[in-house]
């Protein structure tokens, strides 16, 4: 197999502790990960495995074909599928998977199959999904392992977030459960008192850094590096890329990076990204293409065609650079990326 000149290194070590630090700060309650939409474009697989032999027991992801797709699951662990149970879902009954169920819809459609074991959420103000309050008597007889809600604010001091939290307990004694569940990543962030018996961080097992109380603790976890594709020369005045919108001040030293928009690297980049190189900063020139980045290399005069250089993507700052959401940086990482982890 050829290899690609990009790859996407990913680090284990700071992944698990990651993991770590948001169970700690979870006080007693377990702490799961969501590891959809392919452990947010990492690879769902390799991270269950490092945070299953860190501890970790509860996993969820969107759908019932991210959910097959890791199967056999290690030993001793559960995974929960978010979006619940469609009718086209029934027949992956046999995946070893819990649906989340959302709507009365999906409560009919469970119990009729025979029930099982299952997780419910509850809409306690997203409005997104979940049962209303008014319909958790419809759950009678169901065997519920967690019972949940999803904060819609936890990345701010709202007053939503207690609203929620007391929503949530007011309608637990109404139906029998094992666990109860609220806090996403930056709801891990509010405290203890949001985590309950089990929280279910996502963005911030990444690299993400979802308030500011993760800010030193959250370490990054994913670094895509690209190869010089070639180094060139372009004159005061000349212009790089599409539509000229970078113009040489001084005779400047470019390299064209074989990456590009196709692999995540997006346009808002353009102009205001930035390459790493040895402890050097080495910004983006002209516009983010689909295959293509042009760097300024005139302070690197060692780098040349064929040699690697890493993207600087620290999720706060990549998004504070490019006002994209630290969420779709990481999900934006293309499949063409050769994943590596250390």
């Amino acid at each position: 197999m050829l290899a690609p000149p990009h790859r996407l290194r990913l680090d284990g070590a700071a992944l698990v502790a990651n993991w770590r630090w948001l169970k700690a700060r979870g006080g007693g309650a377990a702490c799961g990960a969501a590891v959809k939409a392919d452990g947010y474009s990492l690879g769902a697989r390799e991270v269950v495995a490092r945070l299953a032999a860190a501890g970790c027991r509860d996993f969820f992801v969107a759908t019932w074909a991210e959910a097959a797709a890791l199967m056999p699951l290690p030993s001793g662990v559960s995974l929960s599928v978010l979006h619940g149970v469609r009718s086209e879902d029934m027949a992956a009954k046999n995946v070893n998977a819990r649906p989340v169920l959302n709507s009365p819809e999906q409560v009919r459609r469970w119990r009729d199959a025979g029930g099982g074991p299952c997780d419910v959420m509850i809409d306690t103000g997203i409005n997104r999904l979940g049962l209303s309050p008014a319909d958790v008597g419809l759950l009678d007889g169901l065997s519920v392992e967690t019972l949940m809600s999803h904060l819609a604010c936890a990345d701010e001091d709202r007053p939503e977030n207690a609203a929620q939290s007391h929503a949530l307990i007011a309608i637990e004694g109404s139906v029998p459960h094992q666990r109860l569940s609220l806090a996403n990543s930056a709801g891990v962030c509010l405290g203890p008192d949001y985590a309950f018996d089990l929280t279910r961080p996502g963005l911030a097992l990444y690299g993400g850094v979802p308030r500011g109380e993760a800010a030193g603790h959250i370490r990054q976890v994913a670094f895509p590096e690209a190869q010089i594709l070639q180094r060139r020369r372009v004159q005061a005045g000349d212009a790089v890329g599409y539509n000229a919108t970078w113009q040489a001040p001084r005779d400047t030293e470019i390299a064209i990076l074989n990456i590009g928009y196709a692999d995540g690297i997006l346009r808002a980049f353009s102009g205001v990204g930035q390459a790493l190189a040895n402890g050097r900063a080495l910004p983006f020139i002209g516009r983010v293409s689909m295959d293509l980045i042009a760097i300024d290399v005139t302070a690197a005069p060692d780098l040349g065609e064929g040699d690697w250089v890493a993207i600087d993507y620290d999720l706060p700052r990549a998004s504070a650079t490019s006002g994209i959401a630290q969420y779709e940086l990481l999900t934006a990482l293309g499949d063409r990326f050769e994943r590596i982890w250390v």
